[in-house]
């Protein structure tokens, strides 16, 4: 199988009327068997409905989905038994210990008890001392963990992380990643969404951005990367410099850190011109470095070109 998901011209509006609002647009992409693929977006760009409807939580206005070769319409039942979701939100049975939370989601998918995994998954996410604790008393982070073994309760063939780290510190992000790439290796297709877009740049071959419900890029993350013609210039000054100088403002702006960033044309730019521009300003120069575009230089081009906003996050893997 070529791809694990096939979506076309999916649209879905909520409401009728003046005041029905259109959450996809006609969005029609391929998400490829045994990837891990990226879907970002500002807030309100469609994703969560996009989600959903994969999970089978909303129900589209037209178009078509097949997930795993199965036609959301057609089989239904086979299409969510091929899906694992894990949500935003920390839902879980404050009531259930984390064993039984995965057998009784094995449960409902039918799956038989020769064939659970449950304390396989549980171990896997660093959860099978917990086996046996009730929900409610677990951190957030192990609850974090706890969606993702439930998810994969069902042996699914896909797993969308859906914001899967807002909120985590850094070392359960990293053993959250670690575990991801050691599933995708074992032939896990991966759907994720995320603001940190460090994240989804480390980890994704792949990448869709959606801005107002419809798909403003998908490409390999390397080719977005590199679709964007800029480069930025950074100054060192000998001296703290307190303002950009008036000569430079429109053209410079000034870091944290005290450097002078100027952006310009990798195939037409001429960065020996802007360094004799600052010294023309009167900046004593120390040092001269460059930097090249990263997956947030794109996403902001994109979705401001498109009229939608953008939540911005930083976090180091």
């Amino acid at each position: 199988m070529t791809d694990a998901i096939e979506v076309r011209d999916l649209r879905k509006t909520y409401g009728r009327g003046p005041r029905a609002t259109e959450a996809l647009k006609g969005v029609s992409l391929d998400v490829p068997t045994g990837s891990i693929f990226g879907l970002l977006g500002p807030n309100g760009a469609g994703k969560s409905t996009f989600i959903n409807i994969l999970a089978g939580l909303v129900v589209k206005t037209s178009g078509s989905v097949r997930i795993w070769g199965f036609d959301i319409d057609r089989n239904p039942r086979m299409a969510r038994a091929s899906i694992g979701v894990v949500p935003q939100e920390l839902n879980l049975d404050a009531f259930f210990t984390p064993l039984e939370s995965l057998e009784s989601q094995a449960g409902l998918y039918g799956v038989p008890k020769r064939e659970r995994r449950s304390m396989e998954i549980l171990e896997a996410v660093g959860l099978a001392d917990k086996a046996h604790a009730y929900a409610r008393s677990l951190s957030g982070g192990m609850k974090r963990r706890l969606l993702v073994a439930k998810a994969l309760a069902h042996h699914p063939a896909v797993l969308v992380l859906d914001e899967p780290t807002a909120g985590v510190d850094i070392e359960l992000r990293r053993t959250l990643w670690a575990y991801v790439r050691r599933l995708n290796a074992s032939g896990v297709t991966i759907i994720l969404t995320t603001h940190y877009l460090e994240e989804a740049q480390e980890m994704c071959d792949r990448i869709a951005i959606i801005d107002q419900g419809a798909v403003v890029a998908c490409d390999a993350t390397s080719a977005l990367i590199g679709s964007l013609d800029s480069k930025t210039l950074i100054i060192r000054p000998a001296e703290p410099v307190p303002e950009v100088p008036a000569s430079l403002r429109g053209l410079a702006t000034l870091r944290a850190d005290g450097g002078l960033a100027l952006r310009y044309s990798r195939l037409a730019g001429d960065p020996i011109g802007l360094i004799e521009q600052v010294r023309a300003a009167g900046v004593i120069v120390r040092d001269v470095a460059t930097e090249e575009p990263d997956l947030e230089d794109v996403f902001l081009a994109l979705t401001s070109r498109h009229g939608g906003g953008v939540t911005r996050g930083r976090d180091p893997l």
